[in-house]
């Protein structure tokens, strides 16, 4: 299902450019992963399920550079936006993803459905993990920033792998992940292409009145900051539990995959 890299390079980097922002900015949704309070503003509501990712921000100390300069971008973004247009994360849950897995009516079902579920989850994962790193070279991938990403529903950058063997370092554990016997028999199942991410906020109140070629111009015009941030390295890839979008966090023997 995933691309080849020169493939993969075309699609995202069409999702980067500002001028394909006037179209994708007309087709954004509020998010139901938050919800309005009476007393204003939104709160995150349960959405729960497990992904591999990157440490997050909060455990990252190899990328502190960057998400500092991330968490700049994203207070200029909700500084230059519309009032409640963007909902933002906390900064401490910056990640990327690698691998989603399962999330929220499928987890759910499956937790009533499959005995010991979670459990099931975790020796899986870490079987994978240990074949992989048996099997494979594995070495730190360096990313880098290649625009503001606008998806139906958030807001975030997009990261490409520098070269294509540390793409294809990605696919080959994606690979092994989605086409597991022990995943499939849990009902898990690869759903999207791998268009890597780190998600900055979810659209809040989009109203009829929200100016969407004013918000096209903010967005390419905050676009062209990204050339200049740091370069994003990944050393760890992790099991992580959600149980909505503000926070990702593991046990101590959940498993890790080192690159």
């Amino acid at each position: 299902m995933d691309d080849n890299y020169q493939t993969y390079l075309n699609r995202v980097a069409k999702l980067a450019m500002p001028e394909n922002y006037k179209s994708l900015v007309q087709h954004i949704h509020s998010s139901p992963k938050f919800k309005s309070l009476p007393e204003g503003g939104r709160k995150a509501v349960s959405f729960a399920g497990y992904t591999i990712i990157a440490p997050p921000a909060e455990e990252d100390n190899q990328n502190i550079e960057f998400y500092q300069s991330l968490n700049s971008f994203q207070k200029q973004l909700i500084e230059l936006t519309p009032n409640n247009l963007i909902v933002p994360v906390p900064p401490s849950s910056f990640h990327i993803t690698l691998a989603d897995l399962i999330w929220e009516s499928a987890y759910h079902y499956a937790q009533e459905k499959v005995e010991n579920f979670d459990e099931q989850l975790h020796k899986a994962i870490f079987k994978i993990f240990e074949q992989y790193q048996q099997s494979k070279i594995a070495t730190p991938i360096e990313w880098q920033v290649l625009g503001v990403i606008v998806m139906p529903r958030a807001i975030g950058v997009s990261l490409v792998p520098k070269t294509e063997s540390a793409y294809n370092q990605i696919l080959n554990l994606r690979r092994a992940i989605y086409q597991s016997p022990d995943l499939t028999a849990l009902g898990l199942e690869q759903h999207y292409h791998f268009t890597p991410h780190i998600t900055l906020g979810y659209f809040g109140e989009v109203t009829p009145e929200l100016e969407r070629d004013r918000l096209c111009n903010t967005i390419s015009q905050l676009n062209q900051q990204l050339s200049e941030f740091p370069e994003f390295k990944i050393s760890q890839a992790e099991l992580r539990k959600f149980d909505d979008m503000t926070r990702y966090y593991r046990q101590s023997d959940w498993s890790i995959l080192t690159f």
